[in-house]
């Protein structure tokens, strides 16, 4: 079984700054792929960023120049540094591993965006 454990939501005015930490636990594959989603109230779940054990990554558009993903192996921890958020940010964040072919999930944190 694996678990992640998200941290780091909260409430933020327009321009600032957050930083989200999602911590791995049980059995991971060594090859796995980190990644964060949100999803906006009324809205689908969207790709925000994802990371390899070998350290790409890739972003979705709307995030390009102000988010950046990384990672800790050592660890198995990912973390999202999110810079100059817009409102539109808003969301629930959730922390995502691919890990053997399985996809595993955290339970999310919110994070508000005030205009």
């Amino acid at each position: 079984q694996v678990q992640l454990v998200e941290s780091g939501g909260g409430l933020v005015q327009a321009g600032g700054s957050l930083r989200l930490s999602c911590a791995t636990s049980g059995r991971i594959f060594s090859s796995n792929t980190m990644g964060w989603y949100r999803q906006a109230p009324g809205k689908q779940r969207e790709f925000v960023a994802h990371i390899t054990r070998g350290i790409i990554t890739n972003y979705a558009d709307s995030v390009k120049g102000r988010f950046t993903i990384s990672r800790d192996n050592a660890k198995n921890t990912v973390y999202l540094q999110m810079n100059s958020l817009k409102p539109e940010d808003t969301a629930v964040y959730y922390c995502a591993i691919n890990s053997g072919g399985a996809q595993y999930w955290g339970q999310g944190t919110q994070v508000t965006v005030a205009s």
